[in-house]
């Protein structure tokens, strides 16, 4: 999605006042949330890489990027840059990756695609590796591997490390879907609307234990709601749009871009219709546009809670539920 931090922080001061929003310094670490769930079978650890909407770097939120844990293996949803050091502070093994997805080609959920591989690698990676992502994720491998040959072949010579080439394998996705069904978990896939970004996806894990839907990035979805049917949890993206349209007052190009936010995100209202329709258990705030890190988690609560009346949870990087 396009990134419009420049227009928020000039008008940052002023939005803020006249919302009446206190700011509110997040704490380094801190994952807070509305009566987080607890998992009472600890077959699967969801953890919240990164939670900012958006592809410039923020300063208390991470681009997008969330991981399954089944055992050892781990499974990794979108690579917003930076993808591979917040898997390490959230204490995973990159040694540990099994399989890759990518929701949608914008660069806030693929620009650390190939560096999470190359880094995976270069750390002890030496087990097979499935990616799966729309088109062009096969030519996307391909050319990274091409940039990064000189330094790949230097460390097979010098470090006895494994072709790289070998490790990965690419599957594009074109429609909705089963995805793949593994020992651990079975993935399916929903076409999602996000224009003018095409095809995008929603996907759902079952696991042994529960179900996890992730939205990726869409405008509300009849697709997305039949996935998330009855789903222990839906992790879904949400935008504030009174904050967005106050910030665009000085923007030249708010037209423009208000238009692409309405139709390719879902406000906060519509996200808890949304998940009250799918009748999911537990609804997880994610991907928050704008990306002001200092809007109190109470602001996101009271616009979502009156829709869903299940478990209600703000996240936050390195979150895990």
């Amino acid at each position: 999605m396009p990134d419009f931090g420049s227009a928020i922080d000039r008008s940052r001061r002023r939005l803020l006042q006249g919302a009446g929003i206190a700011l509110a310094v997040l704490a380094t670490g801190r994952a807070r949330a509305l009566a987080a769930p607890e998992r009472s079978n600890p077959g699967s650890k969801l953890v919240l890489l990164g939670t900012a909407g958006g592809p410039t770097p923020k300063r208390d939120r991470s681009a997008p990027a969330n991981a399954i844990v089944i055992g050892r293996d781990i499974y990794v949803i979108d690579c917003g840059d930076g993808v591979a050091r917040q898997m390490v502070l959230a204490g995973l093994d990159l040694k540990r990756i099994r399989d890759v997805f990518i929701t949608h080609q914008h660069s806030d959920h693929n620009a650390g695609y190939g560096n999470l591989l190359l880094l995976a690698w270069e750390t002890g990676l030496n087990t097979p590796v499935n990616t799966y992502g729309p088109p062009p994720l096969a030519l996307m491998t391909e050319r990274f591997l091409e940039m990064q040959a000189y330094d790949i072949q230097v460390r097979e010579r010098d470090e006895g490390r494994p072709p790289l080439g070998k490790l990965f394998a690419p599957h594009e996705i074109t429609r909705a879907g089963p995805v793949m069904h593994d020992t651990n978990v079975k993935v399916t896939a929903a076409l999602v609307q996000h224009p003018l970004v095409e095809p995008a996806f929603a996907y759902r894990f079952d696991c042994p234990d529960r179900s996890i839907v992730f939205s990726g990035d869409t405008r509300p979805s009849e697709n997305l709601i039949e996935l998330a049917r009855g789903a222990d949890v839906l992790v879904h993206e949400v935008m504030d749009l009174k904050l967005i349209d106050r910030a665009l007052e000085f923007d030249p190009h708010a037209r423009t871009l208000r238009r692409h936010l309405l139709d390719s995100h879902t406000p906060m209202a519509e996200v808890g219709q949304i998940a009250t329709k799918a009748g999911v258990k537990t609804l997880v705030l994610n991907h928050f546009v704008p990306g002001i890190v200092s809007i109190p988690d109470k602001v996101w609560i009271d616009a979502v809670k009156p829709h869903f009346k299940g478990q209600l949870v703000i996240g936050h990087d390195l979150m895990v539920l």
